[in-house]
């Protein structure tokens, strides 16, 4: 088992709420990072997704979007995200949410090898179908590295089956259908299609996409381990208020007794 599934497994076994918040990678300066993991951590983040800047990210919602094209107005690449995370001493697992083309770019054997170096612990790559993973999977094999799967509301349940089998690290359930973004109002259907890829999962599950209050993080914990958040944190730290993220998190990860 590789170390982001044993970590969040633990803390899934604990009733521990599991709470990954998403940070674009240069948004605010890439002089910014260590400061801001640094933030995130101190906030009791479980995991922390690093958002990897490109000029297509057909993924995210317009806060993230704006987020992702300052970081490219700063000049900030794949290549330089990774030279200052070898750099960065956490003990918090990263994740890397990137589209491929920027992988392929870097050179897929240099870029896990890369990896390696920093506390990278798992990758997710929106735009890799199922079916292409095996680009990616051999070179993973002998990592340490947890390749994240997606698992759409539309998405059957024999294929549900198949990616949570074949995933590690989390399953990152999208909660809506459409981008990433806050004020959605939930389907009903999604707390059935949560409980059921927990249900088939041996990993954590994790409901992303839209998630942005408190009451959003209670609701998906009564059938899945935890959420992801990011257009909250993001538009946050772009306002400088780097207290209210630490004071969101913390009091989103309390366990009401």
């Amino acid at each position: 088992m590789k170390s982001l599934t044993k970590q969040l497994k633990a803390k899934q076994q604990a009733n521990e709420t599991i709470f990954v918040p998403y940070i674009m990678a240069g948004a605010q300066g890439l002089d910014q990072l260590a400061d801001e993991i640094q933030l995130l951590t101190d906030a009791g983040a479980s995991a922390i997704e690093l958002g990897i800047p490109f000029s297509d990210p057909v993924a995210d919602g317009p806060v993230i979007q704006a987020a992702g094209l300052r970081a490219l107005e700063n000049k900030v690449t794949l290549r330089k995200i990774i030279q200052q995370l070898k750099q960065i001493k956490t003990p918090t697992p990263l994740v890397l949410m990137t589209y491929f083309n920027p992988v392929f770019s870097y050179g897929l054997e240099t870029f896990i090898q890369e990896l390696a170096e920093t506390n990278v612990l798992g990758l997710i790559i929106p735009d890799l179908p199922y079916e292409h993973q095996k680009l990616l999977t051999p070179l993973l094999k002998e990592s340490d590295i947890s390749l994240i799967p997606l698992i759409a509301l539309t998405t059957p349940k024999e294929r549900i089956s198949e990616l949570a089998a074949a995933g590690d690290g989390f399953i990152y359930a999208v909660a809506v259908n459409g981008v990433t973004g806050v004020g959605r109002n939930y389907q009903e259907i999604v707390d059935e299609h949560l409980a059921y890829i927990q249900k088939v999962s041996d990993k954590p599950v994790l409901a992303g996409f839209g998630v942005s209050t408190k009451e959003h993080v209670e609701r998906f914990r009564k059938s899945c381990a935890g959420v992801i958040v990011g257009s909250k944190i993001v538009q946050l730290l772009s306002e400088g208020k780097q207290g209210e993220v630490k004071a969101f998190i913390q009091e989103a990860i309390k366990n009401e007794v």
